[in-house]
């Protein structure tokens, strides 16, 4: 069956974001006397709900957990400059082949609304994404299927119709428990094989390389 919808997530996806998270994660780390974690560490978390990616991340409990979520949020926007964060290579250019080609397109993110809907019109790709999921609009949040099967119905798709594509085993295992077909972008915020042991149908190096699946 022909694809006609293409699922995105959005960190470490279409936006270079792992510099503003993990110096965001590490200050917070720091402000609140946790143990320090790399880059690395903090890198297998994104894509993750904020509050569990430190829950994961420090072995804390929940109400620790938020207090870092609380924290991080101002961080982060005391760090996220206008210009700071940047979409990788050849994402916007692709995004307006798919647009021109009829297919449909949607942003699934475990990021909150109010940032992510900030980035979305930074980058002014309103006129080209159909519909914007984020951790606020889903009770379970990747890998659960949950956020995909949001954007299904809304839009009417059927997950035969549809390819998941992002660069977290979350979002692979995510489109596969919603029965979608997915791609998995290697330059990302996990490996390659982190990728393909998630079950990915395939891969790419370079975000213009899905349109070879089209």
């Amino acid at each position: 069956m022909a694809t006609r919808l293409i699922i995105l997530d959005f960190d470490g996806t279409l936006a270079d974001t792992r510099p503003v998270i993990v110096a965001s994660m590490q200050r917070t780390l720091d402000a609140l006397g946790l143990p320090p974690k790399s880059e690395k560490e903090c890198a297998t978390v994104i894509g993750l709900p904020l509050r569990e990616c430190f829950t994961t991340l420090c072995h804390i409990d929940d109400m620790m957990g938020e207090r870092c979520a609380e924290l991080y949020r101002k961080i982060f926007d005391e760090i996220n400059t206008p210009g700071f964060v940047k979409l990788f290579p050849h994402v916007p250019e692709t995004l307006r082949v798919f647009h021109n080609r009829g297919l449909r397109m949607a942003i699934c993110s475990s990021r909150g609304r109010p940032t992510l809907e900030g980035f979305v019109r930074s980058f002014r790709l309103e006129e080209m994404v159909e519909m914007v999921v984020s951790a606020n609009d889903v009770q379970r949040h990747k890998p659960h299927p949950e956020p995909v099967h949001t954007i299904l119905r809304a839009l009417h798709v059927s997950p035969e119709e549809t390819l998941v594509v992002g660069d977290a085993s979350f979002d692979i295992l995510m489109g596969r428990a919603a029965g979608c077909r997915t791609c998995g972008v290697t330059y990302g915020n996990q490996s390659a094989a982190d990728l393909r042991a998630a079950g990915a149908d395939f891969l790419v190096d370079d975000f213009a390389n899905i349109l070879k699946q089209f």
